[in-house]
This record gives structure tokens, C-alpha cells and sequence, in this order.
């Protein structure tokens, strides 16, 4: 098992609408919700994404330090994204795909690997450049 901040077993991924069984979202800033999970019970719970990406004016680490969750598991993110949540002492590993479900088994498993800035999505600032594969061009919107 990966260590985790002391007393806390929460741990959020980032979801298209929530759920154990949900997806893996790919681009963490922009995932639509968190499903914030408690490990030791497998209690779940779906938190919307209200940050900067959204109209809200927190940033999506912010908002899961308030969620108390001790650790991120996602895909990638960028490096600003790593960055403020070294600063908030959480945790982020990533190399997660599939469902929740799946990428929890992956954590608990030790098949994940702790984020680094060389981790850290290049893509980062996709949407200004407008060069993301993701992108659609002219119409600014994500698939």
C-alpha cells in the first residue's frame, strides 16, 4: 500500500460524472468531477469540478485539499497542476486508465508511479497553442 498523509484514506480521480465505475478522465483540469474516495471503506463520493476551467475561481487542487483527500490518481496533468499540490502536501501518481475501479486496483497494486515534473503533460497549455489532437480547431471545444 502507498503511504498516505496520517489519518487520511481519501483519494480523488478525476471523472467524467462520477463513480467507481466511471472512466478515467485524461485531462485532469478540465474533468468535469472528482470521485473522491475513501480506500478503507470504499465509500465514495462525486465533487464537481468548480474550478477556473469551469467559471469558478479556485483551482481544481484547492478544491480536492478541501475535500481532505491525501492523494490524486489520474492519468497526467500539467506541472502547474503538480506543483500546487506538492505546495498542498498531497500526493499525485499517475499512469491511471480505465475505470475507477481499475485505477484503484492499479494504486493499491503499486503499479502507479508518483508524479514528477518530467511526468507533467507537455500539453499543458494545449488550448492556447490550439495544437492538441484533442482540440477542434475553430470551434475551441473538447471532444
Amino acid at each position: 500500500m502507498v503511504e498516505m498523509r496520517e489519518g487520511s484514506t481519501r483519494v480523488a480521480i478525476p471523472t467524467y460524472k462520477g463513480g467507481l465505475d466511471d472512466m478515467v478522465c485524461e485531462h485532469f483540469g478540465r474533468a468535469p468531477t472528482f470521485t473522491v474516495v475513501d480506500i478503507a471503506t470504499n465509500e465514495y463520493k462525486i465533487v464537481p469540478n468548480t474550478g477556473e476551467h469551469f467559471g469558478g475561481s479556485r483551482h481544481a487542487p484547492e478544491i480536492l485539499a478541501a475535500e481532505g483527500v491525501s492523494a490524486v490518481i489520474c492519468s497526467n496533468l500539467g506541472p502547474r497542476a503538480i506543483q500546487m499540490f506538492s505546495e498542498l502536501g498531497i500526493k499525485v501518481f499517475v499512469g491511471a486508465s480505465g475505470t475507477v475501479r481499475d485505477a484503484l486496483r492499479d494504486f493499491s497494486a503499486g503499479r502507479l508511479r508518483e508524479a514528477s515534473y518530467e511526468d507533467a503533460c507537455r500539453d499543458a497549455r494545449h488550448a492556447a497553442a490550439g495544437w492538441h489532437p484533442r482540440w477542434r480547431t475553430g470551434g475551441g471545444m473538447w471532444w
